[in-house]
């Protein structure tokens, strides 16, 4: 198996409109030093819808170097056009990348022979390892299991973020893909449960904040501590809440800039976190010992 544990979907920090890259060089430092097993840079959480080509490339770049072969990069690559997505691909492979991250094309709803065939173009035109993501809350498209199993049987399709929100159909994933495809959560307050179900890790906003704290529940249950990692899990659970209580990434990265890690600076159309919602992150952050 290529990719397991718990790894970060990094946040890409910006100042005055461009890519602030020491602030992003020392996010994924500290996420590797706190046991990240992975760093997933160009992901939603990465804003990658309002990054240039030339910026997309420049973040990986940056994530492969600070990595430095301790932890594989694990690159979002997705795009709704499949010759974009290909291009992103094979920008990710000349980039040092260890995997590419391939969305389920949004706006289009593709159907399910759709989304089979464009994935298999994707895998046929870059060798890379390719991990699928479904996320239909994001996409307006739902990949079905037997889709994901038939994707499965492809060399160098190797995984899958899934971020479903139903355990039932993760638990038909995991059943229907071969042993040594990877299931991972994509969805922080399931982390635990899909770890049950037969899960071998989790691609998460979360660890942004707390990567030692998301890092911890996985090693437990990998080690066979079930329990332990049920109640490290159940302590995240505030924290877990506190990422979604407007658009990801947009309370991911008010935290960081509340704890000093980087600006809470967003593209348009996100715009900062509203003051209601910024009083009760703080208000969390500071219960969790992260600010004062």
């Amino acid at each position: 198996m290529i990719f397991k544990g718990a790894m970060t979907a990094v946040v890409t920090p910006f100042r005055d409109g461009r890519i602030d890259e020491d602030a992003l060089r020392g996010l994924i430092r500290w996420q590797i030093a706190e046991g990240i097993d992975a760093i997933v840079p160009c992901g939603t959480t990465g804003e990658c819808a309002t990054l240039a080509y030339e910026e997309h490339d420049r973040v990986i770049r940056i994530a492969v170097e600070e990595a430095a072969g301790r932890v594989p990069v694990i690159a979002g690559a997705g795009s709704n056009s499949t010759a974009n997505a290909i291009r992103l691909g094979k920008q990710a492979k000349a980039a040092g990348a260890d995997g590419m991250l391939q969305v389920t094309p949004y706006y289009n709803k593709p159907t399910q022979e759709g989304l089979f065939e464009h994935f298999r173009a994707i895998v046929e035109m870059v060798e890379l390892p390719m991990l699928l993501y479904n996320v239909p809350g994001r996409t307006a498209v739902n990949m079905q299991p037997e889709t994901t199993a038939r994707l499965a049987e492809i060399e160098n399709i190797v995984g899958i973020k899934e971020a479903c929100e139903k355990l039932d159909q993760l638990r038909e994933v995991i059943r229907l893909t071969p042993e040594g495809f990877a299931v991972l959560s994509g969805d922080d307050p399931m982390n635990f449960d899909i770890y049950a179900a037969g899960g071998v890790g989790a691609i998460s906003v979360t660890a942004n904040v707390v990567p030692g704290r998301v890092a911890a529940v996985w090693d437990a249950f990998e080690s066979g501590d079930v329990e332990g990692a049920k109640e490290l899990h159940a302590e995240l659970t505030q924290l877990n809440r506190a990422m979604f209580i407007e658009t990801n990434p947009i309370p991911a990265k008010s935290a960081l800039a509340m704890m000093g890690k980087c600006r809470e600076e967003f593209r348009l159309p996100l715009t900062p976190l509203a003051e209601g919602h910024r009083n009760e992150l703080g208000d969390i952050l500071r219960q969790e010992g992260l600010i004062e």
